[in-house]
C-alpha cells in the first residue's frame, strides 16, 4: 500500500484573496488544513527605524501608510503620543475633529472589509456596494488634506486646518450629462459638515442593503458560521483585540474602558458577539458601521455651534500662521525652525494606543532629547490576529482559509511595518 503523505500548498502572495502579501504555507491531508504557517515581512519598510532619523512632524505621513486604509487612526496614536511626552492639551474643537474623523475612518475600514470579504467568499454585489460609500467619504478627506488616502492631517497639538466652508463639485464632461451632474452635487451645496450630515442621514439604509444582501443570505451563513471559532479565554490569551475580541463575547473597546480625546461625551454602545465564529465577527463589524454614523452625527452637531482654533497656539511645537510668519521677524525664525530642525521633546518613554477600525493599535517611543526619537515601536492589531491563524484554520477545509483571512481584516502595512 503506497505511502501517505500530507500536501504541502503554498496559498499566496499571488493569490486574489492573500490581501495583499501573504504568503501562507498549508499542510493538507486532502482538503483538511492539518497546519498553516504565514509568512510576513514582504511589505516591510522599515517604518520604525525610518522614524528615528526624523523630526518628529515628519514621520506623521510614515503613519498613514501603515494600515493603508485607516489612514488617520494610525495618525492619532502617533501623535497622541508625542502630546503626552511634551504634556500638551489639544484645543477641544481640534478633539472633536479627530474623534469625527476616527469613526469616519471606522466606516472607511469596515467597508473595505466587508466588500473584500464578501467578494472572497463570492459576493461580488457587497464589493461594488461598499465603494459606493467610500466615494463620498474619500471626498471628505480630500476636501480637508488635499489626499484621498495618505492624509497627513492630525499634528501634535490639533489638526492641520479647520473644516473645509465648501465641498469639490462634479463637473459635466463627455461622460457625465448635466442632469447626472446636478444629481451628483446636490448634496455638496453647503459646507463639509452639511455634506456629512446628509451622508449619516442616508447611510443607515446603505447598512440596511449590505444586511439584506448578507445576513440571512444562506450561502453567506454557510460559509462564515461555525468558521474559525475562538473561545472568549483563547482570543485574550492570542492577545486579540477590537472585533476579534468582540466577537468572541468580551467587552473590550478602548473608547469606553481607556476613554480619549472626547470619547467619554458621546452617546455609542459597544457591540459583542456570542459565538466567536466569522459570521459574529461579520455581525459586530456592522453594527460597528451604525454606532460609528451615530458619533459621527454628534460630532457634527457639536462643531457646527462651537467654533475655535483647532491648532495649540504654541510656536515651540506648531508653526505659526503664514499672514503672521509674513510680517513678524520672530514667526519668521519659528517657522525656519520648525520646518528645519524640528522641536525637542524632554527626554522619556510614553505609550499611547486608540480603539483602531481593527483593534488596539499603540504607539511606544522614547525620547532622548532629541528633535527625533531614540526608539519608536508599534503595536499593530493585525500582527496578533495573523499568528492565531493556523490555530483558527486547523481542521477546516481549504475555501475556509479564505473566510479566516477576511475575518481577520489583515492588512500587511501594519503588520510588516
Amino acid at each position: 500500500m503506497p505511502e501517505l503523505r500530507n500536501m504541502t500548498l503554498n496559498f499566496g502572495p499571488q493569490h486574489p484573496a492573500a490581501h495583499g502579501v501573504l504568503r501562507l504555507i498549508l499542510e493538507m491531508n486532502g482538503e483538511v488544513i492539518e497546519r498553516a504557517d504565514p509568512h510576513v515581512g514582504l511589505l516591510h519598510r522599515a517604518t520604525e527605524k525610518l522614524a528615528e532619523s526624523k523630526p518628529y512632524n515628519q514621520s506623521i505621513g510614515y503613519m498613514d501608510r501603515l494600515d493603508y486604509v485607516s489612514m488617520m487612526c494610525n495618525e492619532h496614536a502617533y501623535v497622541m503620543t508625542i502630546e503626552k511626552m511634551l504634556g500638551i492639551e489639544v484645543p477641544i474643537r481640534a478633539q472633536y475633529i479627530r474623534v469625527m474623523f476616527d469613526e469616519i475612518t471606522r466606516i472607511l475600514n469596515h467597508l473595505m472589509w466587508i466588500g473584500t470579504h464578501g467578494l472572497d467568499v463570492g459576493a461580488m454585489t457587497m464589493f461594488l456596494y461598499a465603494f459606493r460609500e467610500r466615494e463620498d467619504l474619500m471626498d471628505v478627506y480630500e476636501a480637508v488634506s488635499g489626499a484621498r488616502l495618505h492624509a497627513t492631517y492630525y499634528r501634535p497639538g490639533g489638526v492641520n486646518r479647520d473644516l473645509p466652508d465648501s465641498m469639490p463639485l462634479f463637473e459635466a464632461n463627455q461622460w457625465r450629462s448635466e442632469k447626472e451632474t446636478t444629481r451628483l452635487n446636490a448634496n455638496r451645496d453647503g459646507s463639509m459638515l452639511d455634506f456629512l450630515e446628509d451622508f449619516t442621514n442616508r447611510f443607515p439604509a446603505y447598512v440596511d442593503e449590505y444586511e439584506t444582501l448578507l445576513t440571512d443570505n444562506r450561502i453567506w451563513k454557510q460559509r462564515t458560521v461555525g468558521i474559525g471559532v475562538v473561545s472568549p479565554e483563547r482570543a485574550m490569551q492570542l492577545g486579540f483585540s477590537g472585533p476579534m475580541l468582540r466577537g468572541s463575547g468580551i467587552e473590550w473597546d478602548l473608547r469606553k474602558k481607556q476613554p480619549y480625546e472626547v470619547y467619554d461625551k458621546m452617546d455609542f454602545d459597544i457591540p459583542v458577539g456570542t459565538n466567536g465564529d466569522c459570521y459574529d465577527r461579520y455581525l459586530v463589524r456592522v453594527e460597528e458601521m451604525r454606532q460609528a454614523n451615530k458619533i459621527i452625527k454628534q460630532c457634527v452637531s457639536w462643531l457646527r455651534d462651537n467654533p475655535g482654533s483647532v491648532l495649540l497656539e504654541d510656536n515651540k511645537v506648531t508653526p505659526p500662521r503664514r499672514e503672521v510668519m509674513k510680517g513678524n521677524m520672530e514667526s519668521l525664525i519659528h517657522h525656519f525652525k520648525h520646518f528645519t530642525e524640528g522641536y525637542c521633546i524632554p527626554a522619556g518613554e510614553a505609550y499611547s494606543a486608540v480603539e483602531h477600525p481593527k483593534g488596539e493599535f499603540g504607539v511606544y517611543m522614547i525620547s532622548d532629547g532629541a528633535n527625533k526619537p531614540y526608539r519608536l515601536k508599534i503595536r499593530a492589531a493585525g500582527f496578533a490576529h495573523i499568528s492565531a491563524l493556523d490555530e483558527m484554520v486547523r481542521g477546516h477545509m481549504l475555501a475556509d482559509v479564505v473566510a479566516v483571512i477576511g475575518t481577520q481584516d489583515i492588512v500587511f502595512g501594519e503588520i510588516d511595518r
